[in-house]
């Protein structure tokens, strides 16, 4: 098995046993022991539980950032990609919040350890919509002034609303696609959305 198999096993079997049984519930000994490797080998790749912690939450980050990519490199309009974003970075972190078992609620207790993984998907997202938010400005979709703080602003308001959306707290009882039309009014509003390039 090659290094990178041997390594991504190791946090898939990781993430299971967090899954199942939490963090704190998990050892060095059940990880190595659930994907047959000895110990020798599972500290070569992770000098802690919480580097393979760290691991996990990367990985399922890297997912929603490979998402996000899909969605980003669509031939559809800025202000169609730009709820698509929205949309796809909100469904994909219930996802992986939802599909994580026990990790679930370590994921929002040990919030500042994901934080500090979180910061190159944070930076990367953040880029995708100064693109996106460049591309509009240039083609007078949008009436932006400064895409850096749209881009920030943007990032920032989602993020604050992924708590709120994983527990079914926002917008009672609408779908996604009856809520979609209210967020774009939001959205098209709050960037000056040029109606006269509207088709």
């Amino acid at each position: 098995m090659s290094v990178s198999k041997t390594r991504q096993k190791l946090v898939d079997v990781a993430r299971q046993l967090f899954a199942k049984n939490g963090i704190a519930n998990t050892t060095m000994n059940d990880i190595a022991k659930a994907s047959d490797k000895g110990r020798r080998t599972l500290y070569t790749y992770f000098k802690s539980k919480e580097d393979i912690y760290y691991a996990v939450i990367e990985g399922e980050l890297e997912r929603l950032s490979d998402k996000l990519d899909e969605v980003a490199a669509k031939k559809i309009s800025p202000q169609d990609k730009i709820i698509e974003l929205i949309y796809t970075h909100l469904s994909m972190i219930k996802e992986t919040v939802m599909r994580n078992g026990n990790l679930r609620a370590e994921f929002f207790r040990n919030i500042w350890m994901v934080e500090k993984v979180r910061k190159n998907f944070d930076e990367d997202e953040i880029e995708l919509f100064r693109k996106v938010y460049t591309e509009a400005k240039a083609d007078g979709e949008f009436d932006i002034e400064d895409v850096e703080l749209v881009a920030d602003i943007t990032h920032y308001c989602i993020k604050g609303l992924e708590v709120p959306f994983i527990y079914g707290r926002l917008g009672h009882g609408l779908t996604e696609e009856s809520s979609r039309p209210m967020v774009a009014k939001v959205v098209y509003g709050a960037l000056g959305h040029n109606k006269k390039k509207q088709r």
